[in-house]
């Protein structure tokens, strides 16, 4: 009888230690999150992608609804989100500091989009962009504030800690 006792606690005790790796595990991983996961559910975003012209007229160069809300849940998470450079800091060799977008040429070619579609990432040592034309997963700790600069005001912060071509 002793002997089940046992190895009934031994089990219980392999079946906790094991419960508590894979929740340190799904805890230290990454929620993959996409450009609509950064708008309030409820929240009727503003679109300026397909409001962009190149006439010359400044009105088409404004950054549209800079009140816009963000979502307060994802302040201090894990999160991977992918999207396209514009870079602000670095060298010929790596990118230490840019706006993460979520189209081609937003902040550059086109106006930029409200704050809350726009991430300002730095990343400690830097990385290598290859091409501002692909996309990337940016992947770090996402904070909801505000950062300003000359080209947009951005709506989120993140402190990266990793950079990946994107696929699907």
């Amino acid at each position: 009888m002793q002997s089940h006792i046992v190895t009934y606690g031994k089990t219980l005790l392999a079946t906790l230690f094991l419960w508590l790796t894979i929740s340190q595990v799904q805890a230290a991983a990454p929620k993959d999150i996409f450009w609509e996961d950064l708008i309030p559910k409820g929240h009727v975003q503003i679109s300026n992608q397909d409001a962009a012209s190149h006439d010359g007229s400044e009105q088409n160069w404004v950054q549209p609804d800079l009140d816009a809300p963000v979502v307060k849940a994802l302040d201090g998470k894990l999160v991977s989100l992918p999207g396209f450079v514009v870079p602000l800091e670095g060298d010929s060799e790596v990118i230490t500091e840019f706006l993460l977008v979520p189209y081609f040429g937003a902040c550059i070619h086109v106006p930029p989009p409200p704050p809350n579609q726009i991430v300002h990432v730095k990343i400690k040592n830097g990385v290598p962009i290859e091409s501002l034309y692909d996309a990337i997963t940016v992947t770090g700790v996402i904070n909801v504030a505000t950062w300003k600069g000359e080209i947009a005001q951005t709506g989120y912060m993140m402190q990266a800690n990793g950079v990946a071509p994107f696929e699907l």
